[in-house]
Parts: structure tokens; sequence; C-alpha cells
């Protein structure tokens, strides 16, 4: 995969070489609270990046590693589609980089990849998230009751959120 531009942040595929700063990252209690944590994040975030079934991108930003960006393909021409899931660093919250790298990856899912849909699916109480995804054109289609387990060992509801390649908004 060659590297995507966007208007703030760069993504490109994400090496071993980012796998302390993703872990750190991912360690964040900001970041946390989304991402459930793994006992050993190290061993975490390097499975993440070995998985054949998704894509993983280095975020940066200002020259540094930020955050991850990861995608998935359904396929199945019967139901093709991509998924998109992002985590950036507590310090560069707020500064549009989620929306911007949401953003960067789905015009390249749409344009490059070809796909005429795409998913998100945060945490229903995350509303930063929410907000930043609704930026870039995704709708809420429902919630997803218990979806899954946090921290806390509850499961808590998910919020499925798709956007049609029309609807981007670039």
């Amino acid at each position: 995969m060659t590297v995507l531009r966007g208007t703030y942040v760069t993504l490109r595929p994400a090496t071993d070489d980012d796998v302390p700063a993703l872990a750190a990252i991912r360690r964040t209690p900001e970041v946390r609270a989304w991402w459930r944590a793994a006992e050993d994040m190290d061993a975490e975030v390097s499975r993440d990046l070995a998985d054949p079934d998704t894509r993983t991108l280095a975020v940066e930003y200002d020259g540094r590693t930020v955050g991850a960006i990861q995608w998935a393909a359904e396929q199945d021409p019967d139901y093709r589609h991509a998924g998109i899931d992002v985590y950036l660093a507590p310090a560069v919250h707020g500064k549009g980089l989620g929306t911007d790298a949401v953003r960067t990856l789905a015009a390249h899912l749409v344009d490059e990849e070809g796909h005429h849909r795409l998913t998100i699916d945060p945490a229903a109480d995350n509303t930063a998230a929410i907000r930043a995804y609704i930026k870039v054109g995704f709708r809420p289609v429902g919630v997803l009751r218990r979806y899954e387990r946090g921290d806390d060992g509850t499961f808590h509801d998910g919020l499925l959120m798709d956007l049609l390649a029309e609807e981007l908004i670039r």
C-alpha cells in the first residue's frame, strides 16, 4: 500500500519499528477507555500488524507517529465493504486529526480499492469519535447492544455507522 496524505496527517504502512510508539499510545487511559487493554500491549500491537486480514497504517503528524488506523475488507461480492478503526494519542485529540485520518483512508478505500460502502463501530458513548465520523459522512445505522467487553469486564453498546461512496464528505 502506498503512503496516503491528508490535510494534516500522513498514513503509511505500520512496521515493527512502530510497535513501541503504538503500544505506548494504546496504554494511555484515554485510549484504553475505548480499546481494551492487553496484558502485553507490545505483543498485541505486533499481532495487529501481522494480521493478514487487517491493514494497519501508522498515523503521522508533525513528523511523529501519533496513532494507527486499520481497515479490513469483506470480499464476498454480495456483501463487499470495508471497515475502519482508529486510535490517536491523547496529546493530539481535538485537533481534527482523527477526522482527517478517517477521511483520507475513506477516500482511498472508495477511489482506489473500489468500495461502495464503509463501516465503523465506535462505542455508543464515544461522542468525540462519533462527531468526527459524522464530519466524514458516516451515518448512524443502529446500536449494537452489549457489543464489546470493556476493561471493567462488562459488555458495552457500540454504534454501527456506515458511509456510502457518494456520501463521503471530501
